[in-house]
């Protein structure tokens, strides 16, 4: 079984708009995620149903994913589901006094993913254990690439 919520949360020194600016660039994922190298984007400008073909990696291993914004709120939050493990990747933009609050987030509703992708983790990724620390450490290296980013 999945955790349910995998999150973490940085502080960023520059305006909503900066940072969403960064974020809502879905093209530019793979600078920031060092599990997702690339997100081929379909339709245009990223809005809310559009479309995405992903490439992922994590050590020698490769895969694709395709996901789809389910939320897309400017300035404020932006979340995509992945259509194989049937999770959802956030992040939500929380203006502060010194600038904003970034949180990056993956939810497994009722800690459930599919079959197959419940299959694939335990047999070929060594497990949830090591395969959601994993992911947990990852969302804390794209937090702090985003940060600097949007500081620059």
């Amino acid at each position: 079984m999945a955790t349910t919520l995998i999150e973490d949360s940085v502080e960023i020194a520059a305006t909503p708009e900066q940072v969403w600016s960064v974020i809502s660039d879905l093209r530019r994922m793979g600078e920031w995620s060092p599990q997702c190298k690339k997100m081929f984007i379909f339709g245009g400008d990223v809005k809310l149903g559009t479309k995405t073909f992903n490439i992922n990696r994590s050590g020698a291993l490769v895969w694709p994913t395709r996901s789809k914004v389910v939320t897309f709120k400017p300035n404020e939050e932006l979340a995509f589901k992945i259509a194989e493990n049937k999770t959802v990747w956030a992040f939500k933009i929380t203006p502060t006094d010194a600038g904003v609050q970034l949180t990056e987030s993956r939810t497994a509703a009722g800690g459930q993913t599919t079959k197959l992708s419940s299959t694939l983790v335990d047999k070929v990724f060594g497990g949830e254990t090591s395969f959601e620390a994993e992911l947990a450490e990852g969302i804390r290296e794209t937090l702090g690439k985003i940060k600097r980013a949007a500081q620059a």
